[in-house]
């Protein structure tokens, strides 16, 4: 068994007061290929340059080989990065670039020539030693920045988002080969990257992060298969998430239809389900477990990617055969295709105020709601916070309470108004009939509400709560 190379215990990355990598626990060992994956701003950059150096934790610890290195500076560390922009110096041949890091080692001059020699033979560039950085493609630069990466013999490559400034032919064709150095020179490689097809194609382990915290970890037909939770079931691939039901032991309910599974979760757990695009097959509509209607079809090259009506729901289905917008089909789901999750939480909840206005204050807006929950017998006063109970008045200005908003509750509007909280919207995944947002807002907190319409990721919008859906408990 490989020992491990890379430890990364309870890291925490704090600027300005905004958390952007927090509980973050890791281990990498000796000559893994690890991707670290997700969309923009979700933390993978500023935890791969806290493990070069360039950045360093907040809290927690950075084990290289057993000794902790989180407090030491980049060019103590045996770890070479390679950028986006490769950062290559355009008044020096490829040799020199490559050289760089043996000349300021001091090297005799023979031990560096052989050693550029050698790695340009790794990257395929041999013969390239006078050339013009100028001169070289988009490819042929990013192979060279590789070069002087690894001519220093680095314990651990680190790779930040590498073949981002490529075109789609060559990222593909460089993926292959960044996977073929990495077995040819047992190199530890942690990459960066928010391209999905990147991460499958090339790693022993993928980490899945969102919002600085990982989602997932596990090698790639694990994270595409078995997703964790709905947010990995939707940025990993594509897939149709439905909500559901557990109708007994390994059978599901959704779409109106109860499925055999070989997930072992009991009755009546509430679950989200995923089923992927191309383990739907297309039957006539009596032989199909559910039916739908046909809402489109386009073609792909390799397949048909079809989207069906089925009650409220919509189905996506990849398949080599055609249907036409109108046509009812059937649809069947193999056992083995229907995968169950946890479901998300029916609450949001969050610590709040009383305010003299009778409002609770939470989550940086302030709401009409019912007083007389948080006292039994309890009647409206005059006095906008005031409650009367047992014939004394009692006003509860001030008062600490928790506040539990049902996710269902909340909607969205893009009428700004002073006492609603705003915020920003952060995610979102289509549900089959809804789509499942999660807004946050300027104190940090985060709603997370369902909505039929189609808003963006980014949208400022204000949250709208009716009063008698706010629950107050004291605290």
């Amino acid at each position: 068994m490989r020992e491990n190379i890379i430890e990364l215990k309870n890291i925490k990355k704090v600027f300005d007061d905004t958390v952007v990598v927090d509980d973050f626990n890791l281990t990498v060992k000796k000559g893994e290929f690890v991707t670290f994956l997700g969309p923009s701003g979700c933390g993978k950059t500023t935890t791969l340059r806290m493990i070069a150096g360039f950045e360093f934790p907040t809290e927690g610890e950075i084990l290289l080989n057993g000794k902790d290195i989180s407090s030491l500076p980049p060019n103590l560390r045996p770890i070479n990065t390679v950028f986006q922009r490769y950062a290559l110096f355009p008044h020096l041949n490829v040799y020199d670039n490559v050289a760089f890091g043996l000349n300021l080692k001091k090297l005799p001059k023979s031990v560096i020539s052989e050693k550029v020699k050698n790695v340009l033979e790794v990257v395929d560039l041999e013969g390239f030693e006078k050339r013009r950085i100028s001169t070289l493609s988009g490819g042929q630069q990013q192979r060279i920045a590789i070069a002087r990466a690894i001519v220093n013999e680095p314990d651990i490559l680190l790779l930040d988002e590498p073949l981002g400034a490529l075109d789609l032919k060559m990222r593909k064709e460089m993926q292959l080969e960044l996977k073929s150095m990495h077995e040819q020179l047992g190199i530890t490689f942690i990459y960066v990257t928010h391209d999905q097809e990147e991460a499958l194609t090339m790693s022993d382990k993928v980490v899945v992060m969102s919002d600085g915290m990982i989602q997932q970890t596990g090698t790639p037909e694990e994270i595409y298969n078995e997703p964790k939770n709905a947010f990995v079931a939707d940025f990993i691939g594509e897939s149709n998430i439905f909500e559901g039901r557990m109708a007994a032991s390994m059978t599901v309910e959704f779409c109106k239809t109860q499925f055999p599974c070989v997930d072992n979760v009991p009755k009546d757990t509430r679950v989200d389900v995923v089923v992927r695009p191309e383990d739907v097959i297309i039957t006539a509509p009596e032989e199909g477990q559910i039916r739908g209607v046909v809402d489109s079809a386009v073609f792909k090259g390799m397949y048909y990617e079809i989207t069906a009506l089925c009650g409220d729901n919509e189905v996506v289905i990849q398949s080599t055969r055609d249907a036409v917008p109108g046509q009812e089909i059937g649809m069947k789901i193999d056992p083995d295709n229907i995968h169950v999750m946890p479901a998300g939480a029916l609450m949001n909840v969050y610590d709040g105020v009383i305010t003299k206005d009778g409002r609770a204050a939470f989550a940086g807006g302030e709401y009409e709601c019912d007083l007389t929950q948080l006292c039994d017998g309890s009647r409206l006063s005059g006095e906008c916070s005031v409650i009367t109970a047992g014939g004394e008045e009692i006003d509860l200005a001030g008062t600490y309470v928790t506040v539990e908003v049902p996710v269902k509750a909340v909607s969205m509007s893009d009428e700004q108004k002073e006492y609603r909280a705003s915020g920003n919207i952060i995610s979102f995944i289509y549900k089959g009939n809804h789509y499942n947002y999660t807004v946050r807002t300027a104190t940090e907190e985060d709603f997370v509400l369902d909505e039929d319409d189609l808003w963006n990721e980014g949208d400022h919008v204000s949250l709208v709560i009716p009063k008698e859906e706010i629950i107050l408990k004291r605290k």
